[in-house]
């Protein structure tokens, strides 16, 4: 592949290195020229143009990365469509990823045209998410080096998903006087919630003293019953022959690994009674945040088999986040700050399929669409909300005139979608970590729509894309993430979100909302269908 600046009349079949402008007609970056582009520019005065002129041999962007996500061999994820030189691939489950790390790094040395990335090995992973992404930097690359690249995804599997494989879990707490009846209690609770997420089930607890012969008992009797025990004991692990692991071996079992590089989740006990596993949980499992508990649990959930080594090698990466109640804590803990999500109203367009009416003035039960729209942003848990407007400003703020709403004219909103998203994305705080983009004309989302994206958003950190969907496909509104504003600068033309979302290689977490994701008033038929009277 060659790049550089070449006279246009040389361009065809050249591909496109920036985004160029003609007349009305705008062409995307990586857009393969055709001889009526090269009219259209020499037309516009356009002399010289900088692109990308592919070698014999040479593969496009999405054809090279199609090519080496169609040669992998994997199970239980789903290859996304190539698009900007980028294949994501999902998981088709919830499960535990596992990831041949050589595989990865052998491809990744080929050539710097050519990268993997992943999740980290033995992450648990939801449903939909993405778990690697394959992509071609940039425009092309040699099928030489496609070819090396297949060979080495054709040794053997690269990716898995693990499926969650429901259990059936029996669950022993230990008993001292200073236990409190409230705090075992808590932690049963605690445990359903965290076996709900792999479809599992506590099916039995019993409550024994904090002494080997009764745990061995109770550990033997659930073990008959039980596709996983787990044991947490009233007073920790003092000693690798200390009550848990005395028990599991007196109840006829063996002990795999008495503690483990993680932290919280040192004083880890894992053993077997038969083929029921048998967990000795750490304290910190009575706590729903993250602990090495969490690893090896779902691990076992999964069908993954967890050896001595396996948690022996967890050191790295084991330091996970502190517990407050740390006799002798490393550091005063962070109080952790939900991430601010702040809305942008999107009423800047022409309506054009109106022929004529603002969709956003109908009326809906006497009231301008674009009013009844803003007053359910303000209603919902968004920080703050802006309104971008555009055509008909002035009667879009006479429309929404009392609303406490700060507004962001977009001047050039007749050249499309981009401008409104990059006006509204500017005007937000230093401080919001998510734009929840709104269309003016759905009037079928409500309020409590929009505080489901926003409670998902905060569950993902503030990382994810957050997209409603109804019956499983996309919709609106979608919340962008803070690490997305700047690739929103750089938007052009009609181009919105979904550009985004597809090319930038970001987790995207889909909300099922309803009908009111897909419901949009674009013609007069659809307005009044939907209950709309237009206005003058």
């Amino acid at each position: 592949m060659k790049f550089g600046t070449i006279p246009v009349g040389q361009a065809v079949g050249a591909v496109l290195a920036h985004s160029t402008s003609a007349d009305d007609r705008r062409y995307r970056k990586a857009h393969v020229l055709a001889a009526e582009d090269i009219a259209i520019l020499e037309a516009a005065g356009l002399t010289e143009i900088v692109v990308a002129v592919l070698d014999p041999g040479d593969l496009g962007e999405d054809e090279a990365a199609e090519a080496i996500a169609a040669s992998m061999r994997h199970r239980h994820i789903e290859v996304k469509p190539a698009a900007t030189g980028r294949v994501n691939l999902h998981a088709l489950e919830a499960g535990v990823f596992t990831v041949d790390a050589g595989l990865v790094d052998a491809i990744n040395a080929i050539d710097p045209s050519i990268t993997i990335a992943t999740l980290a090995r033995h992450a648990t992973v939801e449903k939909g998410q993405m778990i690697a992404t394959v992509k071609i930097i940039p425009f092309a690359v040699s099928g030489d080096l496609v070819r090396q690249a297949t060979d080495i995804c054709a040794r053997s599997e690269i990716f898995a998903v693990n499926p969650f494989v429901p259990r059936r879990v029996g669950v022993i707490q230990t008993v001292l006087p200073s236990v409190k009846p409230s705090v075992l209690d808590k932690t049963a609770r605690q445990t359903e919630h965290r076996l709900a997420r792999s479809g599992s089930r506590l099916t039995a607890e019993r409550r024994t003293p904090h002494e080997a012969s009764a745990v061995a008992e109770a550990a033997r009797a659930l073990a008959r019953e039980h596709d996983m025990v787990v044991i947490f004991g009233a007073s920790a692990l003092a000693d690798f022959d200390d009550v848990i692991p005395a028990a599991i071996r007196a109840a006829g079992g063996t002990v795999v690994r008495s503690g483990m590089p993680v932290d919280p989740g040192n004083l880890l006990v894992l053993g077997h009674i038969g083929n029921t596993a048998v967990i000795g949980a750490p304290g910190c499992a009575r706590s729903p945040r993250e602990n090495g508990f969490d690893w090896v649990l779902d691990r076992l959930i999964a069908g993954l088999e967890v050896t001595a080594a396996d948690i022996g090698g967890m050191g790295v990466g084991g330091l996970l986040m502190e517990i407050p109640t740390r006799p002798q804590p490393r550091e005063a803990p962070a109080v952790p700050v939900a991430p601010k999500v702040h809305a942008v109203l999107l009423a800047a367009g022409r309506s054009s399929r109106m022929g004529g009416p603002n969709k956003l003035l109908a009326l809906f039960q006497g009231k301008p669409l674009v009013r009844r729209t803003a007053e359910r942003v303000l209603a919902s848990r968004a920080e703050g909300t802006v309104v971008v407007t555009g055509h008909q400003a002035a009667r879009i703020r006479e429309a929404i005139a009392g609303l406490d709403i700060p507004i962001a004219h977009n001047a050039d909103f007749a050249s499309g979608l981009a401008g409104s998203l990059k006006a509204g994305v500017s005007a937000l705080p230093e401080d919001a970590a998510g734009a929840l983009v709104v269309l003016g004309d759905m009037p079928e989302v409500l309020a409590t729509d929009l505080d489901r994206l926003i409670e998902a958003f905060e569950r993902a950190g503030g990382r994810a894309v957050v997209r409603a969907t109804h019956d499983g496909k996309r919709g609106n509104p979608v919340i962008l993430p803070r690490s997305l504003f700047p690739a929103v600068a750089h938007l052009e033309g009609d181009t919105g979100a979904r550009h985004l979302i597809e090319s930038e290689g970001v987790d995207v977490i889909d909300i099922e909302i309803g009908a009111g994701a897909a419901v949009d008033v674009d013609t007069p038929e659809a307005l009044e269908g939907a209950g709309g009277v237009l206005q003058d």
